[in-house]
């Protein structure tokens, strides 16, 4: 301003932190969270006016107000401070203000119980706007947050019956400017039934956390998140800690056990895992947390003396592992998301002591699983869980401050899920199950200890390929827990055997038994009594099966014993197929006497399970995967594919493909093996879309991008899916298929991704022969389509329809879109026309929704078939959830186009683009408005389909534009006709206004439909005024309905501001004015244009008329103008 002191505060926007009551003249009054416009700033205090009231103007304490950047919308002369942080912050900020107001009525009228509930969630609200001002929160919990927030908004909205607010995927607000009609009824339904689900989660008795088991269920991978804080326990010796995940149901381990070396001195062995012990349980599917029930165990092992009663008197062994004690807390409600997890909480874990040091860890810890109470005395662990959602290398994007490079990965006991291309994985888990031996020559029975190691054909000890648990180093040997003189041994001890992939072959796991004394002499006497062995690799070339072995324990002289040449040629395990094993047999090996002799006493069992994505424990699916071995049995393999476990196949998934191609490109030259293959292919595309390996989409889909590479294949692919369909066209039968129109989608992949590594390496040849191809595909899928016969016929036109729109995104590319378009049409028009009408209507949906409904070509090809049989559909009523599906799907794609063509001609580059869309906003508009209002009209209001027309029509009349709304009129043929449609239309939005079809708390899709009538119910009124005002042609009735119309809008309760809180009436103003101001302005004009001679020349006709108009332009448009 002139002569102000110019201060860079000046110009401002400010909010006002506390109340200021005036007190002089000069004194401008304001109230909590009030905007200042500051005009000046002097010594403490500043000069300006509120926006509430811009004519008042005064000076304020400047302590009493907080500087926020903002920024200054301007809609037409109206404009608004938004303030510049995170649209979340906003909404909380608006959202506590509306609820402050409410909150007070409810003290005030003694509503105790809302009135707390009300305050609790405006408390809760106050502490997560503080986290999302805090700007501190990761990635992850941001979004979490976030989510959070807007669901106790709406959840708080709906319990104090305020309007619901529809949000984008990413929580933001839909801005009903940018966003398509279809879209917010979309948004509206979702955000109803998202509200709905939650008020029956806080009703109901078992109430998850919010959000969790919805992340849950969306994600096909998990991971426990495990931080040590401390352990604290007397033990006295070095100790390790093995812990896993434990299911009760069945009694077993499900993952590697993170170990940690305890030292005696009561911190970890490595000192620098201080404070950083942490570790992530991955490879969780969803069946794993819907386990009954799932614990945490830890089992702890101390590792030195027999006894640790026994005193230094006398020399002692040492390195003994002997059982100490366990742990173990129930994390079901964790996994299962009724609970929230939290890496800052901590949780106490108490140790079970052995009672006894013959106490069985695996026994202790059954035990312990029933929840009985102990006397800790303190000692146990303090620990940290998180159940993070997504495999490894998201967790790690996504949770990068608890999951990096350092932290110890414990994988699953068995395949994840989802086994992704470049998951290179060959383990096989060993578990030490139970033994029972004789005490012999001894008085007592023996403290056996079991030693395993993976030897070689030769016996010598392969190093480093044994793991204790994740977390460890790798070791040659592991040596089990010792138990005190106990006949029958039950260790339930598992441990990874690692061998290069390569030398699974020759190589065997050996088991040596020994006595262990507690005198370190006696110890050091002790030899070897006994050993079994089994071998990695059956003669067949398969791997040893999983589940238990029962393995034969040979004696004999110690050395002989760990020569591999004396045992590696005798039986290894017992079962029903080896019946003449006897106790205490001796056998000869390659004519020489062995010296070794089954033992007749003792026992052994241990259980191994295999997780190779290399070795595979299936005959047929070996014979294909090696089938340039033996390729006279190469058909004979392909036929037994379909017959192999699906587990199996989509275990060596990359293997299998791999293979499969290479026996097509090897033989390209001969058809011998193209069905064999085609249906192989097949049989594995419908095991991945099978809902049991759902998830290995992604897994196919990346295999085809990165690893396929047989650039010959399409061209049989094509040829035996063509020959397929002409069978069928023909009417023969042909079983297969069915099986192939599900598989088509990558069948199609595979096709284009041959063609389009073929055009890489030869230079586009081929191209058009390509063309002809898939050309002569369609016409023959079109004459498919021709066929009337019933049967095997009828179900492969209803597969074609289902699943031909899935392969359009892939042939858009290459092949011209004209003739697709042509051959598009062709195929859905070629079907007689009451056959099939739900499949072919969702038929058309899936093509529209797909990429070349964005070409005009294809576009209007299909536009021109489509919307006859839409509107003969809907005239006559039938499968008209399906019509408006697709109806609803065609106005979206063309708001989007139009959009995109907007934004071209504000870039300058022409508006050619835009119009085409209006071509086929005229075509429908034209083909099917008419048809939508009368079917408004017939629908009974309970009609569930009402709404969703209702919508279609909006969205159709907000695609219009002048000219639109020009060529509409002038297309009908008579007068009469005109008039019998804006009579009509008249009534039907004077309907709609008055007895809405959405709820009240739709505020959002109210105001848009209200906007949309007002700019038709203007347009309609220049053609009254263009056609019908002259003495001539004037209509008494037709104006009689539209003033009725123009004052049911001006007058219904959705526009009346002054009865809304001022937060809604700010709103509402911001986005859409005041409609009252402008329907006002319509009706005046509109009365003017008829003269008052009109009222009374036509006998009183216009009375009642007469009466509403003057009513509504005295206050309304007075106040509105």
């Amino acid at each position: 301003m002139p002569g102000d002191v110019a201060v860079p505060l000046c110009g401002g926007r400010v909010r006002a932190v506390w109340n200021f009551p005036s007190a002089n003249e000069h004194h401008l009054p304001l109230e909590i969270g009030e905007t200042v416009h500051i005009l000046q700033a002097s010594e403490g205090w500043y000069r300006g006016y509120s926006l509430r009231n811009r004519a008042a103007r005064g000076i304020f304490p400047a302590s009493l107000i907080r500087l926020k950047g903002a920024v200054v919308e301007r809609r037409g002369a109206e404009e608004s401070v938004v303030p510049a942080e995170m649209p979340m912050v906003q909404e909380v900020t608006t959202t506590l203000r509306e609820w402050a107001a409410i909150w007070k009525q409810l003290y005030v009228t003694g509503q105790v119980e809302r009135y707390c509930r009300v305050k609790q969630m405006m408390y809760e609200l106050m502490e997560q706007r503080s986290q999302l001002l805090s700007g501190t929160l990761p990635k992850d919990e941001l979004l979490q947050l976030k989510k959070e927030v807007t669901s106790k908004i709406d959840y708080g909205n709906k319990i104090l019956a305020l309007d619901l607010v529809v949000r984008d995927e990413d929580e933001n607000i839909l801005d009903p400017d940018r966003t398509s009609i279809i879209s917010l009824f979309q948004a509206h339904r979702r955000a109803a039934q998202t509200v709905t689900q939650r008020i029956q989660e806080e009703t109901s008795s078992q109430q998850s956390h919010p959000g969790c088991s919805a992340r849950l269920a969306a994600s096909p991978s998990h991971s426990l998140y495990l931080c040590v804080r401390n352990f604290v326990c007397n033990i006295g010796e070095e100790a390790q800690l093995f812990m896993a995940l434990y299911d009760p149901g069945e009694q077993r381990m499900i993952s590697e056990s993170y170990v940690i070396h305890w030292a005696s001195t009561g911190v970890p062995r490595d000192i620098e895992l201080l404070n950083n012990l942490r570790a992530i349980f991955t490879d969780l599917g969803s069946k794993d947390l819907k386990r009954e029930r799932l614990f945490l165990v830890c089992q702890i092992i101390r590792v030195g003396r027999m006894d640790l009663r026994e005193t230094l008197s006398r020399k002692l062994s040492t390195g003994l592992r002997r059982p100490f004690g366990i742990s173990v807390m129930d994390i079901t409600d964790i996994t299962k998301g009724k609970c929230e997890s939290d890496e800052d909480k901590q949780h106490f874990i108490p140790v079970h002591l052995a009672a006894a040091e013959n106490d069985f860890l695996h026994s202790m810890i059954r035990k312990a699983v029933e929840g009985k109470d102990i006397n800790h005395k303190g000692q146990g662990f303090w620990l940290s869980l998180k159940m993070l959602w997504g495999d490894l290398n998201q967790v790690r994007k996504d949770h990068p401050h608890l999951v990096d490079r350092s932290t110890v990965v414990a994988r699953k006991l068995g395949f994840p899920e989802v086994i992704m291309p470049g998951d290179v994985r060959n383990d096989i888990y060993l578990t030490l199950v139970q033994g029972e031996f004789d005490k012999g020559s001894k008085k007592t029975q023996k403290n056996v200890e079991v030693t395993v190691c993976v030897c070689d054909e030769s016996g010598s000890v392969v190093q480093n390929v044994i793991y204790h648990g994740a977390g460890d180093k790798p070791a040659s040997e592991y040596r089990s827990v010792v138990y005190y003189q106990q006949r029958h041994q039950r260790w339930m001890e598992t441990v990874k055997i690692a061998v290069p992939i390569e030398d699974v072959h020759k190589t065997h796991l050996r088991f040596t038994f020994r006595h262990r004394s507690s005198s370190d002499t006696k110890d050091k006497s002790e030899k070897i009594f006994s050993m079994a062995f089994v071998k990695l690799m059956r003669p067949d070339g398969t791997t040893l099966r999983d589940g238990e072995h029962d393995l034969i324990l040979y004696k004999g002289d110690s050395r002989k014993l760990e020569d591999a040449g004396s045992y590696l040629g005798l039986p290894s395990t017992r079962g029903p197929s080896e019946p003449w094993i006897l106790s205490g047999s001796s056998f000869r090996v390659a004519g020489s006497v062995a010296g070794l002799a089954v033992s007749a006493r003792d026992s052994f069992q241990i259980s191994t399970l295999v997780c190779s994505t290399k070795l595979t424990q299936n005959v047929n699916l070996l014979g294909l995967l090696k089938w340039r071995a033996k390729p006279s049995l190469l058909a004979g393999n392909l036929q037994k594919l379909m017959h192999v476990d699906g587990g199996e196949v989509i275990k060596f998934l990359q293997d299998t493909l791999d293979a499969l191609f290479s026996i097509m490109m090897e033989n390209a030259d001969t058809d011998v093996y193209d069905t064999l293959i085609f249906d192989a292919l097949v049989f594995i595309v419908g095991l991945v879309a099978d809902r049991k390996f759902q998830h290995f989409n992604a897994v196919l889909e990346a295999y085809i991008r990165r690893h396929f590479s047989a650039t010959l294949a399409y061209k049989k692919l094509i040829g035996v899916l063509t020959q397929y369909v002409e069978q069928a066209s023909r009417g023969e039968p042909c079983e297969p298929l069915l099986r192939t129109f599900k598989a088509l989608e990558y069948i199609f992949k595979f096709i284009v991704r041959s063609r389009h590594l073929f055009a890489q390496l030869y230079e586009g040849k081929e191209t058009a022969e390509f063309q002809r191809s898939l050309q002569r595909l369609f016409q023959t899928l079109n004459q498919l389509m021709k066929s009337p016969l019933e049967g095997p016929t009828l179900l492969s036109q209803g597969a074609a329809l289902k699943y031909l729109p899935s392969i359009l995104e892939d042939v858009f590319g290459i092949f011209d879109a004209s003739m697709l378009g042509l051959l598009l049409r062709d195929f859905i028009g070629n079907l007689q026309p009451q056959r099939l009408l739900r499949q072919k209507l969702q038929s058309l949906t899936d093509i529209v929704n797909s990429k070349i409904f964005q070409s005009y070509e294809c576009r209007d090809l299909l536009l021109r078939m489509a919307v006859p049989v839409l509107q003969d559909l809907i005239e006559r009523g039938e499968e008209e959830d399906a019509c408006v599906e697709l109806l609803s799907t065609i106005l979206e794609v063309l708001y989007a186009a139009q959009k995109r063509a907007e934004e071209e001609r504000r870039r300058e580059r022409g508006d050619s683009e835009l119009v085409k869309v209006k071509r086929h906003v005229q075509l429908i508009l034209e083909r099917l408005l008419h048809t939508v209002n009368r079917r408004v009209i017939v629908l009974e209001r309970d009609n569930s389909l009402r709404s969703h027309y209702v919508a279609c029509m909006a969205a159709i009349l907000s695609q219009m534009d002048a000219d639109h709304y020009h060529s509409y009129i002038q297309a009908f043929p008579s007068r009469p006709e005109l008039m019998d449609f804006l009579m009509e239309t008249f009534i039907l939005f004077k309907d709609l206004i008055g007895k809405t079809v959405y709820p009240p708390d739709w505020m959002v899709m109210n105001m848009v439909q209200n906007r949309e009538f007002l700019r038709a119910i203007n347009q309609f009124a220049t053609t009254l005024t263009e056609m019908f005002l002259s003495s001539s042609s004037f209509e008494l009735q037709l104006w009689n309905n539209y003033f009725h119309l123009a004052v049911a809008f001006l007058t219904q309760d959705s526009l009346q501001l002054e009865n809304f809180s001022q937060a809604k009436r700010t709103a509402i103003l911001a986005k859409y004015g005041d409609m009252r101001a402008k329907i006002g302005a319509a009706i005046r004009d509109m009365w003017y244009n008829l003269g008052e001679l009109w009222c009374y020349q036509q006998g009183g006709g216009l009375e009642s008329a007469c009466s509403l108009v003057s009513i509504s332009i005295g206050p309304r448009t007075g106040a509105g103008d």
